[in-house]
C-alpha cells in the first residue's frame, strides 16, 4: 500500500457552480413549500368547522323551561304513588342468617406446633483446587486482601495431589453466602459452598 501523507497535499479545488443548479434554486424559491400549504389548508378547515358549530348551537331549538318543570314534577309524583305499592309487594322478607362463621371465629382457639429448627452444622467454602501449591498460595493471598482468612488443605485423591483454598467455618449458610458475595466482588469467583467435614 502506497503512503498517503494528508498534511503535505494540496486541497481539492472547489467546483463551479453551473447554471443549470442556480436555476433550480431560484425555482425553489419562487415556490412556497408544501408546509405551508398544508397549514393554511388545516387552518381553514379548523375555521370552518368552529363557525358550523356555533351555527348549530345557536340554532337549536329551545323548549320553554316552565314546560320542563311542570311535566318532570308530575312524572316524579306518579312514580313514587306506583312505586311505593311495588315495593311493599315485590320485595321478599329479609332471609335469617344461616351463617354462623363470625361466632365461630370467636371462639376459636388455635394451636401452634413446637418444632425446633435444625441445625445442619458449619459450612465451608472452597475457592480453588490446584496441582502446585503456589497456585493456591496465590488465591490465599487475593481472598485476604478481600478481608477473609483462609487454609490451603492438601489431599490425596485418584489423580494424585491437590491444593484446595478454604474458608470458614461459617455457623449459618448466609453468612458464607455473604462472603462469596464480597469475593465475588473482589474478582474472586466459582467458590463452592460446602458443609464442613
Amino acid at each position: 500500500m502506497a503512503h498517503q501523507d494528508y498534511v503535505a497535499r494540496k486541497p481539492r479545488a472547489k467546483k463551479k457552480t453551473t447554471t443549470s443548479t442556480r436555476n433550480k434554486k431560484a425555482k425553489a424559491n419562487q415556490n412556497p413549500p408544501k408546509t405551508k400549504r398544508y397549514l393554511f389548508l388545516i387552518a381553514a378547515v379548523s375555521a370552518v368547522f368552529a363557525v358550523g358549530l356555533k351555527l348549530m348551537i345557536d340554532n337549536a331549538p329551545q323548549a320553554p323551561a316552565d314546560d320542563v318543570t311542570t311535566v318532570s314534577k308530575k312524572a316524579s309524583a306518579s312514580n313514587t304513588n306506583t312505586s311505593a305499592t311495588a315495593q311493599e309487594s315485590d320485595i321478599p322478607p329479609l332471609p335469617d342468617d344461616k351463617w354462623t362463621y363470625m361466632e365461630g371465629l370467636k371462639d376459636k382457639k388455635v394451636e401452634v406446633g413446637e418444632y425446633e429448627v435444625e441445625q445442619k452444622g458449619p459450612y465451608q467454602m472452597q475457592c480453588g483446587s490446584f496441582r502446585t501449591k503456589s497456585q493456591a498460595d496465590t488465591v490465599k493471598a487475593k481472598i485476604a486482601f478481600a478481608g477473609y482468612a483462609s487454609d490451603v488443605r492438601r489431599t490425596e485423591g485418584k489423580n494424585g495431589v491437590w491444593y484446595k483454598v478454604v474458608l470458614g467455618p461459617f455457623e449459618r449458610k448466609r453468612l458464607a453466602e455473604k462472603a462469596k458475595h464480597t469475593l465475588r466482588r473482589s474478582q474472586i469467583n466459582h467458590c463452592q459452598i460446602w458443609l464442613w467435614t
